[in-house]
């Protein structure tokens, strides 16, 4: 598959960052799934099939902060050069302590790392380089998953799967609906040897067939997570728990009364740059 690389330069006396922020969330719903920020703008990758440029328009002019002049150029990037542009300019290793690493296959090996995921990225989102993915593995790390059925919902480059199995669950069920995501999670769990993790094509009706779960990790979008809230629900068993990120602070109301609808209970959150990832508990 092949991609657009996209890179968005701001004039605004909003923080760089804050706007990198928030054009991610946005340029989430139409499609991009990867991006990579610096003080100078967001660079954003989108595959060629969904690329839209009056879609890119119509985000930047109902953009919600202000005032913001936004510029962009576009790139064409064949997918066999992909390991090559994250291995030169993106992808660094990240470090939680000393409780986890996420590297490449290309990076060196550390030592005196409890677990090591070794993640070869081929433009899905999942790296830990943003703040979801670091909340959400940070979360997990508390977890003692030893002997626990896990479902991680957008799984991506299913490292929080890879944790998760790393950590002693005994079933892992990881889903994604973007195929290029799925064939990157399969050649990731090869490659961290955890052949208890199995990986799924397809969206939230893929939850029914999967049976029940003690934990479910969703690192997805607000909009997906409202819409697919009743079949995490439904998968969950009593007392089991559902660990969810991908929306900003702000967000979290209306997480809240969706979890409540749902037989749901937000009980606490962690906050990243104004992001957020919510601990929910079945009633």
């Amino acid at each position: 598959m092949n991609y657009y690389e996209v890179q968005f330069t701001y004039t605004s006396p909003i923080d760089t960052e804050i706007i990198n922020d928030v054009l991610a969330s946005e340029l989430g719903e139409i499609g991009f799934e990867s991006f990579t920020s610096n003080e100078n703008g967001l660079t954003a990758y989108i595959s060629e099939k969904l690329y839209d440029t009056e879609a890119i328009k119509d985000k930047i002019t109902s953009f919600p902060l202000g005032p913001v002049t936004f510029a962009y150029i576009e790139k064409f990037i064949v997918s066999k050069n992909w390991n090559e542009a994250w291995e030169k300019n993106y992808f660094q290793p990240i470090r939680i302590g000393n409780e986890c690493i996420i590297r490449a296959s290309f990076h060196e090996a550390v030592p005196d790392i409890t677990h090591t995921i070794i993640i070869d990225p081929k433009m899905a989102f999942g790296t830990g380089n943003h703040e979801t993915t670091f909340l959400m593995i940070s979360e997990i790390l508390k977890l003692d998953l030893e002997g626990k059925e896990v479902l991680d919902m957008g799984c991506g480059t299913a490292v929080l799967a890879i944790l998760a199995a790393k950590k002693g669950a005994s079933r892992i069920e990881a889903v994604d609906i973007d195929e290029w995501a799925y064939n990157n999670a399969l050649e990731n769990i090869a490659t961290n040897q955890t052949p208890n993790v199995s990986i799924h094509l397809g969206g939230a009706e893929k939850i029914a067939e999967l049976g029940r779960f003690d934990f479910v990790f969703a690192n997805i979008n607000r909009n997906i997570l409202l819409n697919d809230m009743a079949s995490y629900s439904a998968c969950m068993k009593p007392g089991s728990i559902l660990y969810m990120s991908g929306f900003y602070s702000e967000d979290i109301p209306v997480i809240a009364e969706s979890c409540t609808n749902n037989g749901l209970k937000l009980v606490s959150f962690n906050e990243k740059n104004n992001w957020v990832a919510v601990r929910v508990e079945k009633q």
